[in-house]
């Protein structure tokens, strides 16, 4: 490459000076080696590039054209190594997310929308090609967060806890297991399960409740809503289990009954994945710590998650 950026340096000093001796001088170098410098690219690119007989000097065509360039590309330069720097103390940088939960949509905008306003110099994104599977995305460097339920080995990532959750049972309010004091695995044998369009294995009704105890569901149907899922619950269509934050608002409208997963309960926990070299970035930081306090002051049922 012929041209390059002490070029480009050089090109403004001599037009904010007009003098070689000035711009030397700006440049912090000696007249003699600011000379030989131009000289050297005025013999690369087979032109003159300044009038040197004038007072002050006068650009060349070809010395005009390099001074556009200059002009253009130094500031990007600039813009580039102060945002680098804001990044490398976490005041700015990319956010790109997506969710496997999907009943997360409620609580997740309020709190992007707050902090889109406190880190206006955050690229923040929402990804939704991702949205049944993003944890390889993550991994891969395509997002920098997701909300799962789900940790899965990978040593890159990191899961910080936002709340705990209690997965339950929601059956319509005159179903046999409407009266019982909670909804044991066998229990389910005879009914028709009410999914999201997810993976068995991801789905915590099986892989935390089912699976465990062997048990099979009679059928499994699958909507991408969760207000649908509802419907067809009270309308006996089969029963569906989702977070006690979520059936909050069904059972106190009288729609669904919603029961403990055994006697004791089950108990989960939403995470924040994020690439482990990221963990400690201010602004990641602080987008975990809005969520996790938005969601314990706002969901009903929750509890603050452990470590």
């Amino acid at each position: 490459m012929i041209i390059d950026i002490r070029h480009l340096k050089t090109m403004q000093a001599l037009r904010d000076t007009g003098r070689l001796t000035d711009a030397a001088e700006r440049l912090c170098v000696t007249q003699s080696a600011l000379s030989h410098q131009i000289k050297e690219l005025e013999s690369r690119l087979g032109c003159e590039l300044f009038l040197r007989k004038t007072r002050p000097l006068q650009l060349t065509g070809p010395g005009r054209r390099l001074l556009a360039l200059a002009e253009q590309v130094l500031p990007m330069i600039a813009g580039a190594e102060h945002d680098i720097q804001r990044m490398v103390h976490g005041d700015a940088g990319r956010l790109y997310m997506a969710i496997e939960c999907h009943s997360c949509f409620n609580w997740l905008m309020p709190t992007i929308e707050a902090y889109r306003s406190n880190w206006p110099a955050v690229d923040l994104d929402f990804s939704s090609g991702f949205m049944f599977d993003p944890l390889p995305a993550l991994h891969s460097g395509e997002l920098d967060l997701v909300i799962t339920s789900d940790p899965r080995d990978y040593k890159s990532l990191a899961y910080l806890p936002l709340f705990q959750y209690e997965m339950q049972i929601a059956v319509a309010p005159d179903h046999a297991l409407a009266g019982q004091a909670f909804v044991s695995p066998g229990d389910l044998t005879r009914e028709t399960i009410i999914t999201y369009p997810v993976e068995r294995q991801r789905l915590d009704v099986f892989n935390a409740f089912l699976n465990p105890a062997g048990v099979e569901p009679a059928a499994v149907r699958t909507t991408e809503l969760t207000v649908m899922m509802i419907q067809q619950v009270a309308n006996h269509r089969g029963v569906c289990a989702l977070p006690n934050w979520v059936l909050d608002e069904y059972v106190r409208q009288g729609l669904v009954v919603a029961l403990p997963a055994t006697e004791s309960g089950h108990w989960l926990t939403l995470y924040a994945a994020v690439r482990a070299e990221q963990e400690h970035t201010a602004y990641l930081q602080s987008f975990v710590q809005s969520a996790r306090s938005h969601c314990l002051e706002n969901l009903r049922g929750v509890r603050a998650g452990r470590d």
